[in-house]
């Protein structure tokens, strides 16, 4: 028999319920009856940080596999299949996980659940696909790494988790998306496509008892297998790297810092952090690089949070003449916000810019589906909109600076530089402001 709990917080926001098959798999709903829409989603709990080097790409190139087609169903059907419906049908690989998502009027349910569910279920890996989907990959690949910004951020991710499966890309390589064939892809979607590590989500107008039975006619017969062994903790590496590009115009760069993982009860703190220092566009790298001395267009700083490790980023686009003058004002801040408490002011503005994001994120039913699941994976609970938004309110000043004097090291900041840099280098020294 599945098992099932329900989950209300105390003014009834979130009508959550969970079932888990006898199987392992498990099904979150969030009812919404104000809408007429339902999302759901099928999920596999792990995403390319589980790839060996050779396997690097895999996880996405099985996630591009699964759309050309099934054993019930041709890539043409998949597609006309839900565009005779009015629904969005979507995919995406991460670090951590991978996602099959559709969108669908409540009356469509049934049916886009069982086109979501045949292609995870059913694919057929034709080796003429395989090399077709390799083809279609590499220009994919040859398309990101023509964009500057993807390219830095690839860079510094591959020195800041050097040595570790974190820094490969989830695109993979030339080399490794060349050397796929069917038995490696077939052998590693067995390996994780089972029942223990697949999690259904849906939100919307919709009934959890209906949902729950749609996914044990689709999803009940698969085998129980044990979970593979998870890969170890990541080290994080502080190097200093330069990438000369002379074809680009402007000096592209990134600077980071060890952060806490997702699951850290600190982690409200650490969004406050970064949305003052550049979450936005009150956010003080914005006002001061951007607005105050007109050295960049685009500065900004992003948490980056994985279930046993994070990084705090800081991105800026520059003249190469101004690269050292951006990476002067960005170790101001740092050092600003290390030394001196933020202002209740800015505290304040901090929280409300962090409360309307989370309100807002979770509007529609595609966003609360996500929801659902990041907080299954990372925290095997469900958080009220007002448990959030309580700790958020609890965040004090001195919290915020405890982190940035944890975060904000000289000796643990990695810097990464690409352009027409001109012989142009930062010492460890530069970073201590």
């Amino acid at each position: 028999m599945p098992m099932t709990s329900r989950s209300r917080s105390p003014h009834k926001i979130r009508d959550i319920e969970r079932t888990v098959l006898p199987n392992g798999v498990r099904i979150v709903t969030e009812r919404m009856p104000h809408v007429r829409s339902v999302s759901v989603g099928v999920w596999i709990g792990t995403g390319s940080r589980e790839e060996s080097p050779e396997q690097t790409g895999i996880s996405h190139f099985i996630e591009h596999m699964l759309f050309k087609g099934t054993k019930n169903r041709t890539a043409e059907q998949i597609a006309r299949s839900v565009d005779s419906i009015g629904g969005g049908l979507d995919a995406f690989t991460s670090k951590e996980l991978v996602s099959y998502n559709v969108k669908v009027l409540d009356e469509h349910l049934p049916h886009a659940f069982g086109i979501v569910s045949d292609l995870v279920r059913n694919p057929l890996f034709q080796k003429s696909d395989i090399e077709k989907e390799k083809g279609v990959i590499l220009e994919e690949l040859k398309m990101d790494v023509d964009n500057p910004e993807y390219l830095i951020h690839e860079i510094f991710a591959s020195n800041f988790w050097k040595g570790h499966s974190l820094g490969r890309p989830i695109l993979g390589t030339r080399q490794t998306i060349r050397s796929f064939d069917r038995d490696s892809v077939d052998r590693y979607y067995h390996r994780y496509y089972t029942p223990k590590n697949i999690l259904i989500t849906a939100a919307g107008s919709l009934s959890h008892k209906k949902l729950v039975e749609l996914a044990e006619d689709h999803f009940g017969e698969l085998k129980s297998q044990p979970l593979p062994k998870a890969d170890g903790r990541p080290q994080p590496h502080a190097p200093l790297v330069f990438r000369e590009k002379s074809s680009l115009e402007q000096v592209h760069l990134y600077l980071g810092v060890p952060s806490i993982e997702m699951p850290h009860r600190e982690r409200f703190a650490c969004y406050i952090l970064n949305a003052i220092l550049g979450g936005g566009m009150s956010s003080r790298l914005f006002q001061n690089i951007r607005e105050k001395q007109a050295l960049a267009y685009t500065v900004y700083s992003e948490l980056t949070m994985y279930h046993d490790a994070g990084c705090m980023m800081i991105y800026a686009g520059t003249s190469p003449r101004s690269a050292g003058k951006v990476i002067d004002s960005i170790v101001h801040e740092m050092r600003e916000i290390t030394d001196n408490l933020v202002t209740p002011e800015e505290l304040r503005r901090a929280k409300d810019h962090l409360k309307g994001s989370f309100v807002l994120g979770l509007e529609s039913t595609s966003s609360r589906m996500g929801n659902l699941a990041r907080q299954e994976l990372y925290f095997k609970r469900f958080f009220s909109l007002d448990e959030m938004l309580n700790s958020i309110e609890k965040v004090t000043a001195d919290e915020v600076q405890k982190l940035a004097r944890q975060f904000f090291d000289p000796k643990q900041t990695a810097v990464a530089m690409l352009g027409r840099l001109e012989g142009f280098r930062v010492r460890r020294q530069d970073l201590k402001g």
